[in-house]
């Protein structure tokens, strides 16, 4: 009998233990963040062309198979949303519905070249979140950083990695900036794109400023990669392989596929809006300004919609050792409007049903 108290009590204390470490007990609040792309504000890079007259006042992402086949995708703001008045009405919107945080595109200037900072202050893709940082109502929401170290703004070289770190340090120390396990989170765009000492070079950066450290989170494979966190960005089958319609269940399963993680390097759920760049694809096939044909995904209802995001919860609360403790999901995303993958009200849609299904997935959970 003794010892099937003893047994009994040493698996309550190690549920206890696992749960404390790395998950929170079934029923528990979640945390859902959504990427959020900074592209639909400045000057449009075909504005002044004589021969595109369609560009004159059109932000810069924009383009021209955006305004003929797919309007509908303009948000009830307009395609612009490069106002304060518009920043905060955002920041409202996702606040309203269960979104807890944005997560900010951010580029390294020069690319596989040496820190400018002059340069990265007065890049345009960081205007929305200078926008957010000055909202009056900034303090409805948390925000974060993806770092966008793809092709046009690599990082390369350790000492690189540290001088992005110091500068990071002003929004690591804002009070809204969004924390895993205590620490400033950052995502890292390209888990490839980055070497083990440079992240240990990221943490040496961060404790010698004061911090107990960084949660970095790697987006794809992160295989080999002493990432605090992995995650994804998005998970895009048929990326480049030429235009195919393919259902929406489709792209939610591929996402499904990838949440996996270990009490070592535990994942973060991604969730995405849906995935349809034709906009950003040149509609001749030739590649010739823009981007290369790959499947794109049709069919999804707020339904669907609803299920995916519930099916992350539901993977969380079984697999509470394999993702952190905060129960966190990344959305893909605000508004990648010319890849297809938005919550904002859009012209087709409003109302933001999709919005309003984070809202009541979010409010189920017990707080």
């Amino acid at each position: 009998m003794k010892k099937q108290v003893r047994r009994l009590f040493s698996t309550i204390l190690l549920t206890g233990v696992i749960t404390q470490l790395y998950g929170q007990p079934a029923g528990k609040s979640i945390s859902v963040g959504a990427y959020y792309y900074d592209g639909w504000g400045g000057k449009n890079p075909k504005a002044d062309d004589p021969n595109e007259p369609w560009a004159k006042n059109v932000p810069r992402q924009v383009t021209k198979r955006m305004l003929n086949e797919f309007a509908d995708r303009e948000p009830v703001w307009g395609w612009r949303n490069d106002s304060q008045e518009i920043m905060e009405r955002q920041i409202d919107l996702a606040a309203d519905n269960g979104i807890e945080f944005f997560l900010f595109c951010w580029y390294w200037r020069d690319a596989n070249g040496p820190f400018n900072p002059e340069k990265i202050a007065s890049l345009p893709q960081h205007e929305s979140m200078q926008r957010y940082l000055k909202a009056k109502n900034k303090n409805r929401i948390k925000f974060g950083l993806l770092v966008a170290n793809h092709q046009g703004a690599e990082i390369t070289g350790t000492e690189n990695w540290q001088k992005a770190t110091e500068y990071w340090m002003q929004y690591f120390n804002d009070p809204q900036y969004v924390k895993v396990g205590g620490k400033p989170m950052v995502v890292v765009f390209n888990a490839k794109g980055i070497e083990n000492v440079d992240l240990a070079g990221m943490q040496q950066v961060a404790q010698k400023s004061g911090l107990a450290g960084l949660m970095i989170a790697g987006c794809g494979n992160t295989t080999g990669k002493n990432f605090d966190v992995a995650t994804h960005y998005n998970v895009i089958p048929g990326y480049s392989a030429g235009s195919q319609e393919h259902p929406y269940s489709e792209l939610a399963d591929a996402q499904r596929s990838k949440w996996q993680g270990s009490a070592q390097q535990p994942y973060i759920p991604t969730v995405i809006v849906g995935w349809d760049k034709r906009p950003w694809e040149d509609a001749s096939g030739n590649g010739k300004g823009g981007a290369r044909q790959g499947w794109y995904y049709t069919g999804r209802t707020p339904e669907q919609f609803r299920t995916f995001l519930s099916d992350a919860v539901s993977w969380m609360e079984t697999h509470p050792e394999q993702t952190p403790k905060e129960r966190m999901v990344l959305i893909y995303a605000w508004n990648e409007l010319g890849e297809g993958g938005y919550l904002v009200p859009t012209k087709a849609d409003p109302t933001g049903s999709y919005l309003k299904v984070v809202q009541e997935v979010v409010s189920k959970q017990k707080k």
